[in-house]
């Protein structure tokens, strides 16, 4: 098990993944939160199971799977279904991501969280990573990505813990503004200084 952890965050548009595919293509393992939050209610798995006894059938698709906008839209407006959800499914998710660091085979591993402070996972983490853009970029990125309107995406942001509020609480932050291969060389530069704490630890 790789006794060091990373934890990575950003905000919506931040470029988080494109950040962690780099350290991924240096042999870092990650671990994805939104992989496993898939995971944890995928066709067949107990989550998924607990989910159709609570709000019935009507929350599937033909095919047996989650329709996840089915269940939005039964947990939007209703903060206590939600709050039902979110008991059932972060305690999986939690749980399936220690699994999943445990099997890490590099010397430090990396936890993608998008929510890492808001849910509290940055306590399961040794130092924080913050992909940081300034918000006008951040709107601009996920409308181009996501073909939704500015709106949606301040909406999204406003979500999110603030700006100041990751970059107060981050160990590291890369400033995701410039080329591709700037940002390699950003990565490149942590890769090593968390091969070295990972030594330490």
């Amino acid at each position: 098990m790789s006794n060091f952890i990373v934890g990575l965050t950003g905000g919506i548009g931040s470029g988080k993944t494109t950040v962690a595919n780099l350290f991924a293509e240096l042999g870092v393992t990650l671990v994805d939160a939104d992989i496993v939050s898939r995971e944890v209610v995928a066709k067949g798995s107990t989550g998924l199971n607990k989910i159709v006894e609570h709000f019935g059938s009507s929350i599937l698709l033909p095919t047996g799977d989650l329709d996840r906008a089915a269940l939005r839209e039964r947990i939007f407006s209703n903060s206590q279904e939600r709050e039902w959800l979110n008991s059932l499914l972060h305690p999986m998710i939690r749980e399936e991501m220690l699994a999943q660091l445990k099997k890490a085979t590099s010397p430090y591993a990396i936890l993608v969280v998008p929510l890492l402070f808001e849910n509290g996972l940055d306590r399961l983490v040794n130092c924080t990573l913050v992909v940081d853009i300034s918000p006008a970029l951040q709107t601009k990125r996920t409308m181009d990505r996501d073909s939704v309107s500015a709106e949606q995406v301040q909406n999204i942001i406003a979500s999110q813990a603030s700006r100041a509020d990751k970059l107060a609480r981050a160990d590291d932050v890369i400033d995701n503004q410039g080329t591709i291969s700037a940002l390699k060389s950003k990565v490149a530069l942590l890769h090593n200084k968390y091969l070295k704490l990972a030594d330490r630890t």
